[in-house]
């Protein structure tokens, strides 16, 4: 589960709150059945601010314990009293499979981005949303990609319900073998949408749908739903 959470910064973004969560999500999808974590830390400053999230995947194909950790940590530097702000991020991880005699690993390449944020709240923050477009440079991939980037969260019903979500397309070659089938993809899309119902400001149970596109090894469009619960600290 790939997590692009500025969902953070934009519910407290105005606020002055240092934002942080832990996640446990259970996978549904095809070929999947395994539970996710993820930690997240947003702390804004007089400068803009700063996010991070982990993702840990566990139990994969009968592999026990952590199978893959992923993270992204973005800076953001306001520009001026504007909506808009200046974007530097970094993401990487690296994951290992079961294997004879010895388990397998590998390395998801890391990328640096850098780009603008516009960011927009309404005046109670119950609503709002971002866009983002960024240069990305994939190492030992692309010298030269970019991402597109929106991300969006709403407050219903006295704030005991909360859609949230982000949606990525970006940037990357990837290659897809099937038998004596050989495909070569140029991009990537990937949306994440998430309901919560937040039984109190701590304690939150709800769904993710992970929609992909060429996404995770996996060619053309795959969904895969989750089951979920969210501690806010």
């Amino acid at each position: 589960m790939k997590k692009s959470y500025l969902l953070v910064i934009l519910s407290f973004l105005m606020t002055g709150i240092i934002a942080q969560n832990v996640q446990l999500h259970y996978d549904f999808g095809k070929d999947r059945k395994f539970p996710t974590t993820t930690v997240e830390m947003f702390k804004p400053d007089k400068w803009g601010s700063t996010f991070f999230f982990v993702d840990m995947d566990y139990n994969v194909n009968d592999l026990k314990g952590v199978n893959m950790a992923y993270w992204e940590i973005a800076r953001a530097i306001n520009i001026g009293k504007t909506p808009f702000a200046f974007h530097a991020e970094y993401n990487g991880g690296f994951g290992q499979f079961k294997a004879d005699p010895f388990n397998g690993a590998y390395q998801i390449n890391g990328a640096w981005l850098a780009g603008v944020d516009y960011i927009y709240n309404n005046a109670d923050f119950s609503k709002g949303f971002t866009i983002q477009v960024l240069y990305k440079n994939i190492r030992d991939k692309h010298d030269a990609a970019f991402q597109l980037t929106g991300v969006w969260y709403m407050h219903m019903l006295n704030k005991k319900i909360t859609f949230s979500g982000f949606a990525d397309f970006w940037r990357e070659d990837n290659v897809f073998v099937d038998g004596e089938s050989i495909e070569e993809t140029k991009f990537v899309f990937l949306t994440e949408p998430q309901l919560w119902y937040n039984f109190t400001e701590n304690i939150s149970l709800g769904t993710e749908i992970e929609i992909g596109s060429n996404f995770g090894g996996v060619k053309g469009v795959a969904v895969n739903p989750t089951i979920g619960a969210k501690w806010t600290f």
